[in-house]
């Protein structure tokens, strides 16, 4: 797909680019928001500062650069994400559930009220990430670093947490039944179970 066809497509009334290949272009800044890109192949496309607050589902973002994105509220599920760049990126409210976001830098990024469940963060740092009332069900963080992390007010049952660092970790009120804690860090991080 050409630019002048993308440019076309999101300035006509039907934003729909699902299941489009838009592999290595560079959509820098763009207007995405409320695009469906629906299964679209995103893999190495530069989205800096792009706002995708879109319909991502399915999506593969291997490889993309997504530095700064706005991704607050986007529909993420079952999404590919593995060695995206996510630097500064938003995600709050985001729904990922089934995602894959395996061993991304996600430090400090804002993860509040996001969806989760049984999504794939094996080897992720999360160090001062805030997932402060997320939806955490089920989901791998096995070998992930959340040292410092906001987990205040997740649900986090039958979370894969083996191996994890979770040292000074934030959790007041967090739901942590059925998780697997096995060979996890939890130096500082108090354990206080919601009423």
């Amino acid at each position: 797909m050409t630019p002048s066809e993308i440019k076309a497509i999101l300035q006509g009334h039907n934003k729909n680019l699902m299941g489009a290949d838009l592999a290595g272009i560079d959509l820098s800044n763009a207007n995405l928001a409320q695009v469906n890109l629906k299964g679209a192949n995103l893999n190495g496309t530069i989205l800096k500062q792009a706002d995708l607050r879109a319909n991502l589902r399915g999506a593969d973002l291997m490889g993309a650069n997504l530095t700064a994105a706005d991704m607050r509220n986007a529909d993420l599920r079952g999404a590919i994400l593995i060695e995206a760049n996510t630097t500064n990126i938003s995600l709050a409210g985001a729904f990922l559930a089934g995602a894959v976001l395996s061993n991304l830098d996600l430090a400090a990024v804002d993860l509040r009220g996001a969806d989760l469940r049984g999504a794939n963060l094996t080897g992720c740092s999360l160090r001062k990430a805030d997932l402060g009332n997320a939806n955490l069900a089920g989901i791998d963080l096995s070998g992930a670093d959340l040292e410092e992390a906001n987990l205040s007010g997740a649900v986090m049952r039958g979370a894969n947490l083996t191996q994890a660092n979770l040292l000074c970790a934030h959790m007041d009120n967090t739901n942590l039944d059925g998780a697997t804690l096995t060979g996890a860090c939890l130096t500082g991080t108090p354990l206080a179970s919601p009423d």
